[in-house]
């Protein structure tokens, strides 16, 4: 073999090496790690009906139930740590909390900065006024002032209906949805844009005191936040999740909070 031939072979075996090492390199990682001794979930405590606190100071809801029934699976503890929930992604990032597990919308933005389990739930954006509105529909808006939770998938939904939000005379954010209904309620503003979850649920609390005139602002999906580099939570996780999905649990927690299956299969 002349000296071309035998470095154009040992050029390939250095990239067979390479080739082989990274193909390996995320199952390497994983391997590395290893679950944690308990999962501390950041969340909102007052987005009913995924978590929120009840009479009596406890904190119940969906995810709540979700979460501490994935943690019996797990066998690993959970302890709920409410956080600002316009800081939630550094929250994450610090370490503050191990998962953001609280009606969290899936976007292309988030995704970028953290991981997210296998979508579990269906959500949509409402535009909500009072019940005595002649406002009928968006365009209905136009020189008017909204609220919407700072931080919130609303804000997003916003910016993708931009003219929309440039025929608004102000939006007002809120820490928390349930505030912004309570300003809409007593007129301080003209209406909201919020979650479906959580705009239905509230709705339903109060009868004839609201109406929903847009339903089409923007269609979502609920999944859990975590550190991208926690690979082996997130797996561990998805399979809990599909586990819940196939053996009806998760029905039977819908069926609980919103008197409907709105849960979609995990895949």
């Amino acid at each position: 073999m002349n000296w071309k031939k035998a470095l154009a072979a040992g050029t390939l075996a250095v990239a067979a090496v390479t080739m082989i090492a990274g193909c390996g390199g995320n199952t390497d990682k994983q391997a590395a790690q290893k679950l944690p001794d308990k999962i501390v979930i950041g969340l909102d405590d007052n987005f009913p009906p995924m978590g929120f606190r009840d009479d009596s100071g406890q904190l119940v809801g969906f995810d709540i139930d979700l979460a501490q029934e994935a943690s019996k699976r797990l066998g690993i503890p959970v302890e709920f740590k409410p956080i600002d929930w316009d800081s939630k992604e550094a929250a994450l990032k610090s370490k503050q909390v191990d998962m953001l597990w609280n009606g969290l919308t899936i976007t292309d933005e988030r995704s970028q900065q953290i991981a997210f389990s296998k979508p579990y739930m269906n959500n949509a954006q409402l535009l909500v006024v009072r019940a005595d509105s002649p406002v009928s529909d968006r365009a209905g808006l136009a020189g008017k002032v909204i609220g919407t939770q700072e931080g919130s998938s609303s804000i997003d939904a916003l910016e993708k209906n931009a003219e929309f939000k440039d025929s608004l005379a102000e939006v007002k954010k809120y820490g928390d949805f349930v505030n912004a209904f309570m300003d809409l309620e007593i007129g301080r503003t003209d209406g909201i844009l919020v979650d479906s979850v959580v705009g239905r649920y509230y709705m339903a609390k109060k009868p004839g005191k609201f109406k929903v005139i847009d339903d089409k602002m923007g269609d979502e999906k609920f999944g859990v936040g975590m550190r991208k580099e926690d690979t082996l939570l997130q797996d561990k996780l998805n399979d809990v999740l599909k586990q819940m999905s196939e053996d009806g649990t998760m029905t039977k927690l819908s069926q609980k909070w919103f008197n409907e299956d709105i849960t979609i299969k995990v895949q």
